[in-house]
């Protein structure tokens, strides 16, 4: 009796392991099936940047590149303008990013740390902020320029860039500090050091994960707008990448396909390459502030 016991225990314990194999390979195949969705819009760009005008117009889409043709690159940088695109794009976002982070987190700490009557009300202010659609503020904001000369202006952009950005790098900031314990600042201050001390060199540093979090977000709104760049800047000269990437055409206004895929090729690129390098900081600081916060 105890024999058979023994093997019906057995006889289970090997359907179990059969059905969590089972489950598994079911599991690999829709998660492998998921990131080959999501990776191969990529490949295939890269791959079609690398291709021929006439392996784009006489091969089948999908078809391989029959070389590396990255000529197409050297078109889309020089011919294309994308130099230009590239460095105002660079001039417009990284400022932002930098003013974004420093004032969304002094005013974070404020919010959270320093004991002020009003400082409910203007929290509620930034939530509310996050809130507006940006295109209902679009023609207010357009009179305003005009009237204040910031039409074709890469600092005009970069002031709308930081402006937009602060809400809700302050609302995920505030989240941040309150994991920062109060007995910290207390004792700071008996040791001598002032606020100003006291955030730059104990706050500020503690924000790691939470800086490149909310640097990583904010630079994907900014490098991939397209909305503001188009309704504040008119002059060619001074277009970001975004809008450089749509009024890209060849000669006599001919669409050159593998230039036109190679520069969108170096829009999508170095926000790969800094999600690549800096995910899991990322995923920290996520993970961090829904658990802090």
């Amino acid at each position: 009796m105890q024999t058979n016991v023994e093997i019906n225990k057995q006889t289970t314990k090997d359907k179990t392991k059969k059905s969590f194999r089972f489950g598994s390979v079911i599991g690999m195949t829709l998660i492998f099936l998921f990131v080959l969705i999501l990776i191969y819009p990529i490949i295939w760009l890269l791959l079609s940047s690398l291709k021929t005008p006439n392996e784009i117009a006489v091969n089948p889409m999908f078809a391989l590149p029959q070389g590396f043709h990255f000529e197409n690159y050297v078109t889309a940088w020089t011919s294309g303008n994308m130099n230009i695109y590239f460095k105002n794009s660079v001039i417009a976002v990284f400022p932002a990013l930098f003013f974004i982070i420093m004032l969304g987190s002094m005013a974070a700490f404020a919010i959270e740390k320093m004991k002020w009557k009003l400082k409910d009300k203007v929290m509620l202010l930034f939530l509310a902020g996050i809130m507006i659609p940006v295109q209902i503020v679009l023609l207010p904001l357009f009179t305003m320029y005009f009237n204040l000369g910031l039409l074709n202006n890469l600092f005009g952009l970069m002031l709308i860039y930081t402006v937009f950005g602060l809400p809700l790098t302050i609302f995920l900031f505030v989240g941040y500090f309150k994991s920062v314990p109060n007995e910290l600042l207390e004792s700071s201050i008996m040791d001598g050091a002032n606020i100003y001390q006291f955030f730059f060199k104990i706050a500020f540093p503690l924000l790691k994960n939470a800086i490149v979090t909310v640097a990583l977000v904010q630079f994907f709104f900014a490098w991939n707008d397209l909305i503001f760049a188009m309704t504040f800047i008119s002059d060619s000269s001074l277009r970001t990448i975004q809008t450089g990437l749509i009024s890209f055409t060849g000669e006599y206004g001919a669409r050159q396909w593998g230039p036109t895929f190679a520069s969108i090729s170096l829009a999508v690129i170095p926000t790969l390459i800094l999600y690549l390098f800096l995910n899991r900081l990322v995923m920290k600081g996520m993970t961090s502030g829904a658990v802090k916060g």
